[in-house]
């Protein structure tokens, strides 16, 4: 067995173990520290796949900012175990069965699709997932939806901002005072 097809395997067992710890995990926090662990994990197998820019994007965008803020969110919300409502056992039936038809789906569907995956080798010799050829590509076929996609980022920092801030009310300076 190639040493990549081991690191592989062991990544993958890491990740999938780090992902269940997210969800059977009973603290807040350490759930949020095992997704750190998943979102670090599959940035390792996107470098095994020759995209270095998507792995240490995934790390500084996901591992770095987004989960920073979730931690926030959870410490500044205190969640305790006492406050949480309790479920009842129809719920967690249905969210069983709705979860085992999704995965049976996108198992049906990534069997069909026929998808092969190109010879990458972590040496570089094949550099399809580096920086320079991404910015190619994306510049050259894909420049409309970039574009569209930026302004929609635009518009939605513009939105959060306006939502985000406080009104003041503005008053004149000049004082009035009332005479009966």
């Amino acid at each position: 067995m190639p040493i990549q097809e081991l690191a592989f395997y062991i990544l993958s067992a890491f990740s999938l173990a780090c992902a269940m710890g997210v969800i059977f995990s009973k603290s807040p926090i350490n759930s949020i520290l095992f997704l750190i662990l998943t979102f670090f994990s599959i940035s390792a197998h996107y470098i095994m796949m020759n995209a270095q820019f998507l792995g240490i994007v995934n790390i500084v965008v996901y591992a770095g900012a987004i989960m920073v803020l979730f931690l926030f969110v959870v410490m500044l919300m205190n969640l305790n175990g006492s406050t949480e409502p309790q479920k009842s056992n129809f719920i967690k039936i249905a969210a069983v069965i709705s979860g085992s038809m999704l995965l049976v789906i996108m198992v049906a569907a990534l069997k069909t699709s026929g998808l092969t995956m190109p010879n990458n080798s972590i040496d570089g010799s094949n550099a399809i997932g580096l920086v320079q050829n991404l910015g190619k590509v994306l510049f050259k076929d894909y420049v409309l939806p970039f574009e569209i996609s930026s302004v929609l980022f635009l518009s939605a920092i513009i939105g959060a901002v306006t939502l985000g801030s406080k009104e003041e009310e503005y008053t004149n300076d000049i004082k009035t005072t009332n005479t009966y």
